[in-house]
C-alpha cells in the first residue's frame, strides 16, 4: 500500500474526526460572523495526533449557498486530520489538491469553476520540531512572536500578480482548482500552492478570511491587538470588529457587503529549538524569521 492510500485508511478507520472547540479547549480559540452573506461559507479545523502534532486549518469558500457551506466543513474536516497525520502543511494541501484533481468535473479555470472551491491555509505545529504553513489563495496565516506579528502568507489574487493594481478578490489560485504549480506561475508568477517552514517557537498564531482581515488592513488597525489574552475572546472581537469596520464603510467605496469573518488562534507551546548552526544564511528564509523574528523572509503584516 502507498503512502496516499495508506493514509486515506487511516482517514477512514482510525482516526477521530477533527477536533471541534469546546469548554476543554484552551490552547486555541475559533469565532465566525456570516457578515451580510446568504450563508456561512468559512470553516476552521483542528486535529492533534497522539504524537503532539497539531494542525490547524482555515478555508473561505466561493460562493453563497448551503451546497459551498457543506463542502467546505467537510473539506475542513478532512485537511486536518491528513495535515496532522502527515505531520506537514504542504504535503496535506498538496495531497488534497491531487485528490480533486481527479474528479472529472473539475475545471482547471478559477473562472468556470463547475464544483466548490475554496481558499485554504494549513497550519502544522510539531512541538519540539517544526511550524509548517501552506496555503492557495487569499486565506492568511500570521504569527505573533515577541510582540510582532509577522505575514506569513502572500496572497494568491490578482492584486499580486499584476503589481498592487489587480482586483484582491479575483483569485489566482485555490483548493478545488486543478491548475498545476506550473501553469499557475506561467499564468500568474506563483505556483499555486507555497509554503514556508522552520523550527517551532512558542507563539501565537493566527489564521484569518479575507472578511476578517481587510476591514482591518482597509483601516491600518493592527490585528495584534486581539492575539493576547483569551484566544475565544480575542478571535471573537477580531470578527465583530471586522463586520462592524466592513459595514461602516460607505457603498460609494465598498464593492459589497459585510463578507464572512472567520478567524482561528492559537498559542503554540514550546522552548526555543534553534538549528546546530546560528548562521541564518544557510537556513530557508522561513526557518530564518521563525528563529529569530528580526530576520524576515516577506513583508511585514499589514497594519
Amino acid at each position: 500500500m502507498n503512502r496516499s492510500a495508506h493514509l486515506d485508511e487511516q482517514l477512514r478507520l482510525d482516526q477521530p474526526p477533527a477536533e471541534r472547540e469546546g469548554p476543554a479547549v484552551d490552547s486555541y480559540g475559533t469565532a465566525q460572523l456570516v457578515g451580510d452573506r446568504a450563508c456561512q461559507c468559512d470553516a476552521t479545523a483542528t486535529h492533534t495526533t497522539d504524537s503532539g502534532a497539531r494542525s490547524y486549518v482555515l478555508l473561505d469558500g466561493i460562493g453563497d449557498n448551503p451546497a459551498v457551506r457543506a463542502w467546505v466543513q467537510a473539506a475542513a474536516d478532512r485537511l486536518a486530520v491528513l495535515a496532522a497525520v502527515h505531520g506537514d502543511a504542504e504535503a496535506a494541501l498538496r495531497a488534497e489538491r491531487d485528490r480533486y484533481a481527479t474528479e472529472p468535473d473539475r475545471d482547471p479555470d478559477r473562472g468556470t469553476l463547475s464544483l466548490p472551491a475554496a481558499a485554504a491555509v494549513v497550519a502544522v505545529h510539531v512541538p519540539g520540531g517544526t511550524l509548517s504553513v501552506s496555503w492557495s489563495g487569499d486565506a492568511r496565516a500570521y504569527l505573533l512572536l515577541d510582540g510582532a506579528l509577522r505575514l506569513l502568507t502572500d496572497d494568491h489574487n490578482e492584486r499580486r500578480a499584476y503589481d498592487g493594481l489587480g482586483d484582491r478578490h479575483t483569485l489566482t489560485a485555490c483548493l478545488g482548482v486543478t491548475r498545476s504549480d506550473e501553469e499557475t506561475e506561467k499564468r500568474w508568477g506563483h505556483p499555486a500552492v507555497e509554503t514556508v517552514r522552520g523550527p517551532a517557537r512558542a507563539g501565537r498564531l493566527l489564521l484569518v478570511s479575507d472578511g476578517a482581515y481587510e476591514p482591518h488592513e482597509d483601516a491600518d488597525h493592527d490585528m495584534a491587538d486581539y492575539l493576547t489574552g483569551q484566544l475565544h475572546a480575542g478571535a471573537q472581537r477580531l470578527v465583530e470588529d471586522a463586520v462592524r469596520r466592513a459595514r461602516a464603510v460607505p457603498r460609494a467605496r465598498s464593492h459589497a457587503r459585510a463578507d464572512n469573518a472567520t478567524a482561528l488562534t492559537a498559542r503554540l507551546d514550546c522552548p526555543p529549538v534553534r538549528p546546530a548552526s546560528t548562521d541564518t544564511g544557510a537556513l530557508s528564509v522561513g526557518a530564518a524569521m521563525l528563529m529569530d523574528n528580526t530576520t524576515t523572509y516577506s513583508r511585514e503584516a499589514h497594519r
